[in-house]
């Protein structure tokens, strides 16, 4: 029995929580052994996990303003880290990140240099400064430093546009994992994704949310890490393969010479199903050139260092100090999946085509391929695609189309694994789309509640009645991404990367000048804000409807566009209108000071 505070005890009951995951595993694995079918071990799978984490946010269920919006700024490091890294490791970064570098090559991995190097950003000009002026949302800080309703109004129409882009992304995440555990239909298993993501932050706001992403970690690295430890040394990469990167790519390279591509025609390509994709070559063509690479690269960074549910993590931490230390954590905890995504892209691909293997499928007959029972129930799903295009019987490279988001959830059964850990991925993917869900709607609900309702529109009302609003704005969000991820008008991957050009575009600049530069004023962080959002959402329409562009800037990197008319407007605006007052900047520079109170204390 534990006893004592919940916090003093975090150690022992995740220990005995990640202890009893393990077992659910084992019991899973003799199940299967015993004749369990491959469909019902995956709908434990998911149920199993989801009813835990909707225990966890039931048990942190408050109505204290405190516990609600900043989990009562008690979270310890280490579990803020971990918090932190399943609210960043999104369905994007464990289903699409590894697909997309699987057809498209490494040059995707400038998303991993980006979103990992943000956070260098994050603890060096953000999080300890925001932490010490004691906000709750990040349009709280923007309405208190720069002073009057139409700022906050402004960060939070940024705010909402940036986190509704990216939570319709990990809805689809949801969705498609759920259509294939449980066995249903995409377009109504993005509201049972949906109905997941709500029973997890509904009742206890960031509290229920911090303990539930924890959770939420620890099952979705061992998901990860598990099948790319196992694959590896069934086929000969070693039990540590991150470090035979170099010799698997080469041996990739050499199996592409051997097999060649065959030329589809567009009559042929017609038939393939929507949003299934091909291995083709050059992969080189992808953010081939140092500025392709590079831009995207500093989009991605800047644009985790402006995104309000990152932010909202530190937050929660005790003090500025830990603050800064649980960045640290987070950025460990990251590395351990971004660090194993393009080696995961790697084994699976050599898995479908080293002839070797008794997995390899490429050079095989196509009726034999199609006999096959994973590639059946993939194909059933819409996932998988293959089709004798030249006539000759045998299965190109070129003629096996995959979804980018099954790449990682079809590798074990494709590597020959036991069902039971294509199973955990699926856990695993569900933990992280919904805990980036989570996260995100929170975030929005949050600034439409505390920023637009208490701070705008009625300042007297009851906590209660505050924390009421909250949480239909939680459901009312929630369905609105579920119906747009439903209608799949963009990828997840491509969804997630214009998340963080819209935040970058309308919040890089006005949250760092508002801590570094004193003379920064309202006028010019309005100006900032939605000329930049405007500037950088007008480019991404011409490019989408066929604009050239210029700069080599692309429909993946218009954030460059609006972050630098954000940062000229803010800047020339500032400097013709009316300094801030000497409060305020006396304030900026008590932000920048570790110690000492914090700037808004008892203000909420």
């Amino acid at each position: 029995m534990i006893k004592g505070k919940f916090i003093d005890n975090l150690p022992k009951v995740y220990g005995l929580y990640t202890g009893g995951f393990l077992v659910f595993i084992i019991i899973m694995a003799i199940a299967e052994q015993a004749g369990m079918s491959a469909k019902m071990i995956g709908i434990f799978f998911v149920s199993f996990t989801v009813l835990i984490y909707a225990l966890i946010g039931w048990l942190s269920r408050t109505l204290q303003t405190d516990a609600y919006y900043v989990a009562g700024r008690q979270v310890p490091t280490v579990f803020n880290g971990m918090a932190t890294a399943a609210d960043w490791m999104s369905g994007a970064s464990f289903v699409a990140m590894a697909g997309g570098i699987y057809f498209k090559g490494y040059g995707y991995m400038a998303l991993l240099v980006g979103w990992t190097g943000g956070y260098v950003l994050v603890a060096s000009l953000l999080a300890p400064y925001l932490r010490k002026f004691g906000c709750y949302t990040v349009p709280d800080f923007i309405g208190t430093r720069y002073g009057g309703n139409l700022a906050r109004f402004s960060a939070v129409v940024v705010l909402t546009v940036a986190s509704f882009t990216y939570v319709t992304a990990q809805i689809n995440a949801t969705g498609t994992i759920a259509s294939v555990a449980l066995d249903i239909p995409f377009e109504i298993a993005v509201y049972v994704g949906l109905a997941s993501i709500l029973m997890c932050s509904m009742l206890g706001g960031m509290r229920a949310v911090t303990w539930t992403q924890v959770a939420q970690y620890i099952v979705l690295i061992i998901a990860y890490l598990l099948p790319v430890f196992w694959i590896s040394n069934n086929i000969g990469a070693g039990f540590f393969p991150h470090f035979m990167l170099a010799d698997e790519v080469a041996r990739i390279a050499e199996l592409e010479g051997q097999f060649g591509f065959v030329k589809n025609s567009a009559a042929d390509l017609a038939t393939v199903p929507k949003g299934l994709s091909a291995i083709t070559k050059p992969h080189s063509a992808v953010n081939a050139t140092p500025w392709a690479f590079i831009s995207l690269a500093v989009c991605m960074m800047a644009g985790t260092a402006s995104l309000p549910h990152v932010m909202m993590r530190y937050f929660t931490t005790p003090s500025v100090r830990t603050a800064r230390r649980s960045v640290g954590w987070s950025l460990f905890f990251i590395f351990l999946l971004y660090s194993s995504a393009p080696m995961l892209a790697t084994l699976s691909k050599i898995s479908l085509m080293d002839p070797n293997l008794a997995t390899g499928i490429i050079g095989k007959s196509i009726a034999d391929v199609q006999a096959l029972d994973w590639y059946q129930n993939w194909n059933q799903a819409k996932l998988m695609f293959v089709s004798d295009f030249n006539g000759n019987g045998t299965l190109e490279l070129n003629e096996f189309f995959m979804k980018g988001s099954a790449v990682v959830l079809a590798t074990p059964e494709i590597a020959g694994l036991p069902y039971v850990i294509s199973g955990l991925v699926a856990a695993g993917g569900m933990a992280a789309a919904m805990s980036t869900a989570d996260g995100l709607v929170l975030a929005i609900s949050n600034a439409l509640s505390h920023d637009v309702y208490y701070k705008i529109i009625n300042p007297k009302a009851e906590t209660a009645k505050r924390l009421i609003v909250a949480r239909i704005l939680l459901v009312l969000i929630g369905f609105a991404g579920a119906t747009i991820a439903a209608l799949e008008i963009q990828g997840i991957l491509g969804s997630v990367i214009w998340a963080f050009d819209f935040a970058m575009s309308g919040l890089f600049f006005p949250l760092v000048l508002g801590v570094w530069w004193k003379r920064a004023n309202a006028p010019g962080a309005v100006a900032g804000m939605l000329l930049g959002l405007a500037s950088g959402t007008a480019y991404l329409v011409w490019v989408r409807s066929g604009g050239a562009g210029f700069w080599g800037i692309t429909q993946l990197t218009f954030g460059i566009v609006g972050s630098l008319v954000s940062l000229v407007s803010m800047i020339v605006v500032s400097l013709i209108t009316a300094a801030p007052d000497a409060a305020t900047q006396k304030m900026v520079d008590d932000v920048r000071v570790p110690s000492g109170k914090t700037i808004l204390g008892k203000q909420h």
